[in-house]
């Protein structure tokens, strides 16, 4: 199996991929959580571990951000918060199945045998299109018309969201917690910003509008009916 462990405690992490390369799995580390997530997305897993308290990104937000964004592989969540409310957060959360810590690595062993019986679901897209626009989360490359658009990285989370979400309107407020990771309202001009700069690379010089005010709500990527 190929998978990938999301572990900040270094030597928890050597320890479980030491275990598991003995079984002959292929595995990654990363002990960072937004460089997890954009491991987690820009690869093909077959499985991840993911513990829930990591610096940057929260094992919870990572998760959550992952489900969203069609992130579909088995996920094992393991922490040292093993009280049942803890549980019941990070299976709410997605995660396939939660271990607390410390745990054994027979136990290990036997969580991940077990997720691997279930059955498997359909790999999510790497690329996706609306129209003529089409947006790779392998090569992080984004075209229209056959042109390509340069991107920042927080110009590209933006797109991918509203990809995502393609012909359904998305709130301010959406934005700023899946795009900025933000649990509350700044009260900044951030999502404007970026949306204004976002529209005039993907709709300038084309004659049909793709990225769509909603005055009072929000916005929509949608072609035109």
């Amino acid at each position: 199996m190929k998978i990938l462990i999301i572990e900040d405690n270094q030597a928890m992490a050597a320890h479980i991929a030491a275990g598991l390369r003995h079984n002959g799995d292929d595995i990654g580390c990363i002990g960072d959580g937004r460089q997890g997530l954009e491991m987690a997305t820009s690869h093909a897993w077959d499985l991840l571990i993911l513990d829930r308290m990591l610096p940057q990104l929260d094992g919870l937000s990572l998760l959550r951000e992952l489900r969203l964004l069609g992130g579909e592989m088995p996920v094992l969540m393991v922490s040292a918060l093993g009280e049942v409310d803890a549980r019941v957060e990070g299976l709410e959360a997605g995660a396939d199945d939660y271990l607390a810590k410390p745990f054994a690595m027979s136990e290990l062993n036997a969580r991940i045998a077990a997720l691997a019986r279930r059955p498997r679901l359909a790999e999510p897209p790497t690329r996706v299109s609306l129209a003529d626009l089409t947006l790779d989360r392998i090569t992080r490359e984004v075209s229209r018309g056959g042109r390509p658009i340069e991107l920042q990285p927080r110009e590209f989370r933006l797109l991918d969201f509203l990809m995502v979400h393609a012909g359904r309107v998305v709130t301010r407020s959406m934005l700023l917690e899946h795009v900025w990771e933000f649990h509350f309202d700044p009260q900044t001009s951030v999502v404007e910003t970026h949306i204004s700069r976002l529209r005039g690379k993907v709709d300038r010089d084309f004659d049909q509008q793709l990225l769509h005010t909603v005055r009072g709500v929000g916005y929509i990527l949608r072609a035109a009916d």
